[in-house]
């Protein structure tokens, strides 16, 4: 019996592993990324919908953050060059979210079965964030630039502007901007046909 059940475990631990999504082929491209992943697109819109956040910000900030990898970490750092200490933050998964602000989001959410490294709860946590940036620091939820910056230094930092003495960091935040106002010149092209997909996926899928 105990034998089944490690085969059963095993087995389950298998098929988990390979539930995990490449990065997209071509991450520069909003269209090809969700046509590439249907459920991602699936993602976005219950994220617009529940939290108001247009599908292209979030998507762009995500690629600056972890070029799309589930179990993205922080470099790992090390003592005299070879002996490993640990990692710069805990900062894991899809969004790069660090262990306490995702905590707060669980608590404020009750998502408590969500993952870092689940797109759909990525996805939502970035939501979460983006809405509370504009409540707390009256940031649009289409001004990429300011949102990243609130991503990347927290809302207290931000509202410092603890960003100002960081040149690389307003040019990742000017970069990410780029990207997201490519993504929606790009959205505007396919939004029909991926609605219509969705759609019938969501009526007869």
């Amino acid at each position: 019996m105990r034998k089944i059940s490690f085969a059963l475990l095993a087995a389950t631990l298998l098929t988990l592993g390979g539930c995990a999504t490449s990065p997209p082929e071509d991450p520069e491209n909003l269209c090809a990324i969700y046509q590439e992943n249907r459920d991602w697109y699936e993602a976005a819109v219950d994220t617009r919908e529940k939290w108001g956040v247009p599908v292209h910000v979030p998507l762009a900030m995500m690629y600056q953050e972890s070029s799309f990898k589930h179990n993205a970490a922080p470099p790992m750092e090390y003592f005299l060059g070879f002996i490993p200490i640990g990692r710069a933050s805990d900062a894991y998964g899809y969004a790069q979210a660090k262990t306490m602000t995702w905590d707060d989001y669980v608590r404020e959410t009750g998502n408590s079965w969500s993952s870092r490294s689940n797109f759909d709860d990525a996805m939502d946590f970035m939501g979460w964030f983006i809405y509370k940036t504009q409540k707390i620091n009256g940031v649009s939820k289409w001004d990429a630039r300011n949102q990243y910056l609130n991503y990347h230094e927290g809302w207290g930092g931000y509202k410092r502007g603890t960003y100002r003495q960081k040149p690389w960091l307003i040019k990742v935040a000017d970069k990410v901007d780029k990207r997201a106002k490519r993504y929606a010149a790009q959205y505007r092209t396919c939004q029909e046909n991926l609605d219509s997909s969705w759609l019938w996926r969501l009526f007869f899928g």
